[in-house]
């Protein structure tokens, strides 16, 4: 059980340093792309930067999946990188369709993976809840 617990906690840790990386570069990269370098309308650029916001943030949720699903399968929870990918990416989301479960050696690790799931869903909807907000400010709504 504490060897589950210290190698989730490895894991929060890594995909939290993942997720602030992209963060970083998908607000660097939005500022740096902004309306004015584009002569588009402001709310087709709008649009434009929060799809991107959004799609660069899923690109951090599935490289975080892929880091949980590789850990599965290095410790030998999964034997296979495509089932355990799938096992991670419905553990990491919460969807938890219960069709593969680890066996009990392994369990409290798929839990720390959901939470983890969880905490970066959280924090990715604030961040583009506040990017939206910045964005209806500068259309002047």
């Amino acid at each position: 059980m504490i060897r589950q617990i210290a190698l989730g906690l490895v894991l929060l840790a890594l995909t939290t340093v993942i997720h602030a990386s992209f963060m970083d570069f998908a607000l660097h990269t939005l500022r740096w792309t902004h309306a004015e370098r584009w002569n588009l309308k402001p709310r087709f650029t709008s649009t434009i930067l929060t799809a991107g916001l959004v799609l660069i943030m899923f690109f951090a949720s599935m490289l975080e999946a892929v880091l949980w699903a590789g850990t599965y399968v290095v410790v030998d929870a999964i034997s296979a990188f495509e089932p355990a990918f799938y096992f991670s990416m419905v553990t990491y989301t919460t969807l938890g369709f219960g069709d593969m479960t680890l066996d009990e050696g392994w369990r409290i690790l798929s839990s720390i993976e959901a939470a983890n799931g969880i905490i970066m869903f959280g924090w990715t909807t604030a961040l583009i809840v506040y990017f939206v907000g910045q964005q209806l400010r500068s259309l002047g709504k």
